[in-house]
């Protein structure tokens, strides 16, 4: 009742702390347990925290498998964590247990055309079509580029002029898959302090950043006056524009380790990375009111 409360005033933080000391009772009603693991659920869903919210809805199912609630909620999740085949799955269980269900049936038809959207991005971004195969056994999410109803381009990217750059039709470059079976992906390095950028026809999957960085950066370019950009003394980033949120990139990394990040999505066909001098005031800026995930 008091995690209810909560929610209702939609302090959802709180919320999950009063679910959470409910569940410590282990009171052994499986409906109980059910409705608090669901209702914890939604909590976690309104702070974004959407794969705590899909592991609660689980246990919700693991003690009552008909709990419709649980089922949407795990829709929902799925949904949002661009698991689309996944969502339609809970969607058909739960329609199976109430026909009429009117969400259930909303996020299977968004999660069948989104799933669509999918295969049809990887397709077209593909020189070789069976590279939108492999994107999906390589754990790579490829996406269509958002409308603007769905999702607005991050301040910091909109400011950026790239001279009528854009990533789909840069030299003609696609990702291609080679004889041996590996990927090799068009690359675009952002570097937002200059508004410069530079770009890789043809990054292996199995190559590190610093590689590239070594061979780029061999020289100093011309737009930077301050000779900070080293291979070095360079951060490397990729931006999650519906969270507002920055990942490091550890340069040691592959282009692979990076794409297979839960996070990252493959957006026209080519992967973007942006590159900023180490504790340089212009990134403390761009970063400011983003969270940072650091190495």
């Amino acid at each position: 009742n008091e995690g209810n409360e909560y929610f209702k005033e939609k302090d959802y933080s709180k919320a999950v702390l009063s679910y959470t000391e409910g569940l410590k009772k282990q009171c052994g009603d499986a409906e109980l347990g059910a409705v608090l693991f669901t209702n914890r659920a939604a909590a976690h869903a309104h702070l974004g925290n959407y794969r705590s919210a899909l592991n609660d809805a689980i246990q919700a199912r693991k003690l009552k498998p008909t709990h419709l609630k649980a089922i949407v909620r795990g829709a929902l999740c799925h949904l949002e964590l661009k698991n689309f085949s996944e969502a339609i799955e809970w969607c058909e269980e739960g329609l199976q247990i109430d026909p009429r269900e009117k969400k259930l049936l909303e996020v299977r038809a968004k999660a069948d055309k989104l799933k669509v959207n999918v295969l049809a991005a990887s397709r077209a971004c593909c020189a070789d079509p069976r590279v939108a195969l492999s994107c999906p056994e390589r754990n790579i999410k490829v996406v269509l580029e958002p409308s603007n109803e769905e999702e607005e381009v991050s301040d910091g990217l909109a400011e950026m002029s790239l001279d009528g750059f854009h990533p789909g039709n840069a030299m003609g470059a696609k990702v291609h898959l080679d004889t041996d079976g590996n990927l090799s992906w068009p690359v675009l390095f952002l570097y937002p302090e200059h508004e410069q950028t530079d770009f890789v026809a043809a990054f292996h999957e199995n190559t590190r950043f610093i590689d590239h960085l070594m061979v780029m950066f061999a020289e100093l370019p011309p737009w930077d006056v301050e000779r900070k950009y080293l291979p070095g003394n360079l951060e490397l980033y990729f931006e999650d524009e519906e969270r507002a949120e920055m990942y490091e990139v550890n340069p040691e990394h592959t282009l692979l380790q990076m794409l297979q990040h839960r996070r990252y999505f493959v957006k026209a066909g080519t992967p973007t990375v942006l590159a900023f001098a180490k504790r340089s005031p212009f990134s403390k800026k761009y970063f400011s009111g983003k969270k940072v995930h650091r190495l």
